[in-house]
């Protein structure tokens, strides 16, 4: 072992059957509710940046932003904790919602889940389309913060059951890819309206309902998956749907691993306390982890805020909005790249990459930052520099994108057994969901705090958590997700705290294989590299 790396011998078993349309499709349908997630990010900060909105809801906010650069600390000219409020509400709902999401899961399946998610957004996507002050703009966000929280805790984890494990990577990113899009969208469609005279704003808000409605009519149809309706005793569906979605009648083998980590689940009343069992501490730690270190990237400077960012450092509107497009697309063209690698390179290779991508980006824009604005925040890019800040950018939007933006919901989606699957799931969902409040809710008050230092406080965080996919983040890669215990148990850090007994180590007891990785025993010559660097 090397750096964390290793390879093990393994008898990671391999199911009958191939990917079918039946899959693909709903699978696709499945993640057009990162549609909801992605337009949200992306079109409050055009909209922020509009001086109608701005006139109309935030006067004091307009008034500072149209002071010219020689009167005003350009660091601080947006900040303001009432219009970040706008922003964040959502994701501080959305916590809540996740929660609330992961016993609708248990109860009434992953598709109803889904679908009240899709139902609550478009009430929120109306109100703030005709919203008539403050209130009504908070009160929207939160009931699409709602939406944003059922349906994110509830895609992930329903990609994941329903893909084959060899493919489970880039069918899990379909969400991302979905994200990435309603960023782009959003984008699009903030700077197509901000050449409206008047009301742009409200276009740009109401047609959220557009992504809302996608998701809510293709719920209907989605079928739900096997594991949902065995661990609501619906045997005989579940294994009609499992024959579908893998093709073949022959999915006995498949059925009976999903029967035995039914009962186990079954056997958890109460998945809130059993999370937190030695047993678990892998998934725990890891799916409270990745969430907060995803989002002190830094990446929501980016999302949230590219418009208000590209103002702040001396581009117009036209400018700043177009910039932002440029990254949308960038972003989304990125994340597909993710989606053809990920099952091939493994998700380490590429939380790695990513991570060095990023820092050597966020140092070099904190020092173009720094060049033309210094300490003070009086100044104006040049074209030059100015240019140079947006290729970098977008090389480490790129970064992102092709690592701990998909990683980040496809890895914790994927690691816990079926008795704590919602639970972990709505873990992830709602660390996740309050550090994108908090970054949003603070973001413009540290920009103006900090200054070009902000970016150096975010490439601080990249190397820890680089440091920490490197020693304690597994290859999870090709493993079924019932069978995911062996890679705890070959880990040489987290095997202290998963019993011999566990589900997904105890399978071949009728030959007597020995169920931890400590056996000499090998298992017909396939290997799976778990932790290792290399591809």
């Amino acid at each position: 072992m090397a750096g964390g790396g290793f390879v093990v011998e393994s008898t990671v078993k391999r199911y009958e059957g191939h990917l079918t349309a039946y899959v693909v499709i709903s699978c696709i349908v499945a993640a057009t509710g990162g549609l909801m997630f992605g337009y949200d990010i992306g079109i409050s900060g055009g909209v922020t940046s509009m001086e109608e909105f701005l006139k109309k809801f935030f006067p004091s906010v307009y008034r500072k932003s149209e002071a010219s650069s020689t009167d005003t600390n350009q660091y601080c000219k947006f900040d303001s904790q009432l219009l970040t409020l706008f922003t964040s509400s959502l994701y501080l709902a959305a916590l809540v919602a996740s929660f609330a999401a992961s016993a609708s899961n248990k109860l009434f399946g992953r598709k109803i889940t889904m679908l009240v998610g899709g139902i609550i957004f478009l009430v929120g996507a109306f109100i703030n389309g005709f919203a008539q002050d403050v209130a009504m703009l908070i009160i929207g966000r939160i009931l699409l913060g709602i939406g944003v929280g059922f349906a994110n805790t509830t895609v992930p984890v329903y990609l994941s059951e329903m893909a084959p494990p060899n493919i489970r990577g880039a069918l899990n990113i379909c969400f991302q890819v979905a994200i990435t899009s309603g960023i782009l969208i959003a984008n699009l469609v903030n700077y197509g309206v901000s050449k409206m005279k008047h009301n742009g704003w409200r276009w740009s808000l109401g047609l959220a309902a557009v992504p809302a409605l996608i998701m809510t009519f293709g719920a209907i149809f989605l079928p739900d998956t096997p594991n949902s309706f065995i661990q609501r005793g619906k045997h005989d569906k579940a294994k009609s749907i499992l024959q579908s979605i893998r093709g073949t009648q022959n999915v006995d083998e498949e059925f009976q691993d999903l029967l035995e980590a039914s009962e186990v689940a079954r056997q958890v009343k109460h998945p809130w306390t059993n999370i937190r069992k030695r047993q678990y501490r892998p998934q725990l730690i890891i799916t409270l982890l990745i969430p907060f270190f995803q989002q002190l990237t830094g990446i929501n400077v980016i999302m949230f805020y590219a418009p208000v960012l590209f103002k702040t450092i001396g581009m117009g509107d036209n400018s700043s909005l177009m910039a932002a497009v440029i990254t949308g697309l960038v972003n989304v063209i990125s994340t597909i790249v993710s989606l053809l690698t990920v099952d091939k390179f493994g998700r380490r290779f590429l939380f790695l990459e990513g991570g060095g991508q990023m820092l050597i980006c966020q140092i070099v824009v904190a020092l173009l930052i720094a060049s033309q604005f210094g300490t003070s925040g009086h100044g104006e890019f040049s074209k030059p520099v100015g240019n140079a800040a947006i290729a970098f950018i977008c090389l480490y939007v790129a970064g992102f994108a092709w690592s701990w933006g998909p990683l980040g919901w496809l890895v914790p989606s994927e690691i816990f057994p079926m008795e704590i699957r919602s639970a972990g799931q709505s873990i992830n969902v709602s660390v996740n969901m309050l550090f994108t409040f908090v970054i949003g809710q603070v973001f413009l008050t540290l920009l103006c705090a900090f200054k070009y230092g902000l970016f150096f406080f975010f490439a601080g965080f990249v190397i820890i958590m680089t440091v920490f996919i490197f020693f304690f983040v597994p290859e999870t890669k090709n493993v079924p997700i019932e069978e995911m215990n062996r890679v705890w148990k070959a880990h040489w850090f987290w095997k202290r705290y998963i019993p011999d007994d566990a589900v997904g180590l105890a399978h071949d007891t009728d030959n007597n294989v020995q169920s931890n990785n400590n056996s000499n025993e090998k298992d017909k010559g396939k290997n799976v590299e778990l932790g290792s660097t290399s591809v």
